[in-house]
């Protein structure tokens, strides 16, 4: 599963066809490795086109997909609004079949001529890269990643210096080789004709594709007979094919998991659950677009998911040491007994006794036991020394059990913050959980870090099949807000049971509310949890007057009674927008 350079040529087909001849609109930066381009087509019609040279998911294609940019454009931004605002594609190539992408542009300069700039697109993995170069004197411009020699000694790229490539591939060019170039190669390397070969001679096929060559080669050659010209012939026509544009764009899955996705039919996985695509651009964005966004969501919490891990070891380790003291604490009642037959034989125990054997007239049988004594201590003081400990366990087991209750809510509600955070579908939902965790003392207040005021967000709307209104909150201020004032008392109230997860309500404004609607809200309840990745979760509901809030606990955190409970597999709808 890789954006090979088979595809990238993929993508260039579609590319060329509909910008070659077009002008850039409107160019943003909305992430600091990622560019969009706003392109008014050849026929007239509008395509945002995404540049990402991020280190998971470096990608182009057309999205239909935007993102909020910032308040202050980035300068590699500046820098290419400056060059190429109302530019025209005059060409789009690509090095051989390697995954180097080169858009040419054509635009007038200050005094009226014709300029060419060159924006060179890099897709290689953390070695990604975007390089607006003048053509004219191969001179960059600026990048959206500045290297210096102090990060690569072989290659920098940052304004003011000479653009060099990346080092060429030995390997041969699928689509510009010969019998003979095929041949020499395999000889020279002492090649075998495996799964592995086409990745290996050549540029930019990957190993998915060269196993389906391998397995093509199998189908149509007997066993034993494949050799060097066999796989010649088989492999050419393929790539001539491929040069053609003749193009199947497919995803294939197994069991729900995505195993590969291809320009062409992937005949050896026949056996698998196969989506076809219309375009190299739908099915990029398909399988880039969550996995991209979990991705860059996950890095801009790190930061409070690490207070927010910090905090939860605490409170285990806290949990912990509590039992371990209530376990202690079990032995109380035996200092107690201990004090009160000492004091009922005090006038038989006498000052430097080690110990004593006395009747325990407490059990059943009347069976003697025998208690240590402190030689040193008065018959008096040793019966003030057990007592003393009873009363000692006694008030810690008291106290131990007072901060284990405390203990337990402050993990729930911890664990439904990191919960919220994982959940979070907007960088605008990350900040209002950070101002949650300052005011609930996580994190301590910064009045520099608070000059910027962030739009806060509405919890989740959802419609029923059945029309009916459903709201799920998106962090514990706004399970508050949800539960104990926007909610009426016959409205229905839903959450995991025993799991963290956010508050649903359901507008229940009919006397009785359809099966289907409950379901699909349960759905929703459990896809909103922590429980998400599961088949089958426990979902609470009631009706929102029997839901309580105790008084000094953390946002999110109620207490609830007469519920039902119904089993059900997570299930996100379309929120209303």
């Amino acid at each position: 599963m890789a954006l090979d350079g088979i595809y990238i040529y993929s993508i260039l087909c579609e590319l060329k066809n509909k910008f070659i001849g077009s002008r850039i609109s409107k160019i943003n930066q909305p992430e600091k490795d990622e560019l969009n381009f706003l392109i008014r087509g050849i026929d007239n019609k509008n395509y945002r086109l995404l540049i990402s040279a991020s280190s998971s998911y470096p990608k182009i294609h057309i999205t239909d997909n935007s993102k909020k940019n910032p308040l202050t454009p980035p300068m590699f931004c500046m820098v290419l609004r400056k060059y190429l605002l109302n530019s025209k594609i005059v060409d789009i190539r690509q090095i051989e079949t390697d995954r180097i992408i080169i858009f040419d542009f054509q635009s007038v300069d200050d005094l009226g001529f014709n300029s060419i700039y060159s924006l060179i697109i890099e897709i290689m993995g953390r070695h990604s890269n975007v390089t607006l170069v003048r053509a004219r004197d191969n001179i960059v411009m600026d990048s959206i990643k500045h290297i210096t020699p102090e990060i690569n000694r072989f290659r920098s790229l940052y304004p003011g210096i000479e653009y060099v490539y990346p080092p060429k591939s030995e390997r041969l060019n699928p689509f510009n080789f010969s019998r003979e170039d095929f041949l020499n190669y395999l000889s020279d390397r002492y090649l075998p004709i495996d799964e592995k070969m086409c990745s290996k001679v050549f540029i930019g096929v990957s190993k998915s594709l060269s196993k389906e060559i391998m397995f093509r080669l199998q189908q149509n050659v007997e066993e034993g007979n494949i050799n060097p010209d066999t796989a010649y012939g088989h492999i050419d026509k393929l790539f001539t094919s491929i040069k053609n544009c003749n193009f199947s764009y497919n995803i294939y899955s197994e069991n729900g998991i995505i195993k590969d996705f291809s320009c062409i039919d992937l005949t050896s996985l026949d056996h698998m659950n196969k989506v076809k695509y219309n375009s190299s651009s739908e099915l990029l964005e398909n399988f880039y677009f969550e996995k991209d966004k979990a991705d860059r969501l996950n890095n801009h919490s790190i930061d409070l998911q690490r207070i927010v891990n910090t905090n939860l070891d605490r409170c285990l380790k806290k949990d912990e040491i509590l039992n371990k003291k209530l376990i202690e604490c079990q032995s109380k009642d035996k200092y107690r007994l201990y004090g009160e037959l000492l004091t009922a034989n005090i006038y038989v125990i006498k000052k430097g006794d080690k110990n004593v054997t006395l009747q325990n007239y407490y059990s059943d049988d009347l069976k003697d036991i025998t208690i240590q004594l402190n030689e040193n201590k008065t018959p008096s003081e040793n019966i003030q020394a057990y007592f003393k400990k009873y009363n000692k366990l006694k008030t810690t087991e008291k106290m131990a059990k007072i901060q284990l209750e405390a203990n337990s809510k402050e993990i729930d509600y911890l664990q439904s913050v990191f919960t919220n955070i994982k959940n979070c579908e907007d960088y605008s939902e990350i900040e209002e959980i950070k101002k949650e965790l300052i005011d609930t003392g996580y994190i301590k207040f910064n009045k520099k870090n608070n000059k910027k005021s962030t739009k806060v967000s509405k919890p989740y709307h959802f419609i029923s099949s059945d029309g009916i209104d459903i709201y799920v909150g998106k962090n514990n201020f706004q399970n508050d807000y949800l539960t104990l004032k926007f909610a009426d008392k016959k409205d229905i109230w839903m959450h995991t049971k025993n799991i963290p997860g956010s508050h649903v309500i359901i507008k229940n404004r009919a006397e009785s509310l359809p099966d289907k609607t409950l379901e699909e809200a349960a759905g929703l309840a459990a896809y909103y949890s922590k429980a998400k990745h599961s088949n089958n979760v426990a979902v609470d509901y009631t009706e929102v007057k029997n839901v309580k809030k105790p008084s000094g606990a953390k946002p999110g955190m109620v207490i609830y009674l007469t519920n039902r409970t119904v089993n059900i597999m997570p299930k996100k709808l379309t929120p209303v927008k």
